[in-house]
C-alpha cells in the first residue's frame, strides 16, 4: 500500500496496519448492509412489518459505521476499498441465502452473520490498539457496541419465556 501524503503523525507502520484493518472490516460491514437489505426485501411471515422495518433501521445504523470506517482509512493516507468487486472477494461473512423467505430463516441467517461481524469488530479493537492507533480502536469500539445491540434485537425475535 502506497500511502497518500498526510501530516497525520501516527507512525507510518501503524497507519499501514490500520488502513488494512479498516478495509478488512469495511468489507464485512458493507456485506452486512447488503445482506440485511436482502432479508428486508424478502422476509415473509407473521412478524413481517416489525422485522421489515427493523432491518431498514439496521441498514441505516451500519451504514453510518461504514462511512466512519472508510473515512478513517482515507484520513490515515490510504484508500477506502468499497466497490462491490472488492467486497465480494474480501468479505469473510458466509454467503447469504437468496432462496429463503420465512422470518425464522432470515433471523437465523442474520444472527449468524451479525455475530461474526461483531466478533471481527472486537478483534479489530485489539489489533488497532496493538498498533498504537487509539482513534481506529475507538471507531471499532463504537461499531462493536452497535453490532452487539443489533444482534440482541435479532435474537430477541427468536427467544421466548416459557
Amino acid at each position: 500500500m502506497d500511502a497518500i501524503a498526510t501530516r497525520n503523525d501516527l507512525d507510518s507502520n501503524a497507519r499501514r496496519a490500520s488502513i488494512a484493518l479498516l478495509n478488512a472490516r469495511l468489507a464485512d460491514a458493507i456485506d452486512l448492509i447488503l445482506l440485511t437489505k436482502q432479508a428486508h426485501w424478502n422476509v415473509k411471515g407473521p412478524q413481517f412489518i416489525a422485522v421489515h422495518e427493523m432491518l431498514d433501521e439496521f441498514r441505516t445504523e451500519v451504514d453510518g459505521h461504514v462511512d466512519t470506517i472508510a473515512e478513517r482509512a482515507v484520513q490515515l493516507g490510504g484508500m477506502a476499498e468499497g466497490t462491490s468487486q472488492v467486497i465480494a472477494k474480501a468479505t469473510p461473512l458466509k454467503p447469504y441465502p437468496t432462496d429463503i423467505s420465512k422470518t425464522k430463516d432470515h433471523l437465523a441467517a442474520l444472527i449468524e452473520r451479525y455475530a461474526q461481524a461483531a466478533k471481527l469488530a472486537r478483534s479489530a479493537i485489539d489489533d488497532s490498539d496493538e498498533t498504537g492507533d487509539a482513534g481506529t480502536a475507538d471507531i471499532f469500539t463504537a461499531y462493536s457496541r452497535s453490532l452487539d445491540k443489533l444482534l440482541w434485537f435479532l435474537e430477541a425475535h427468536t427467544q421466548e419465556n416459557e
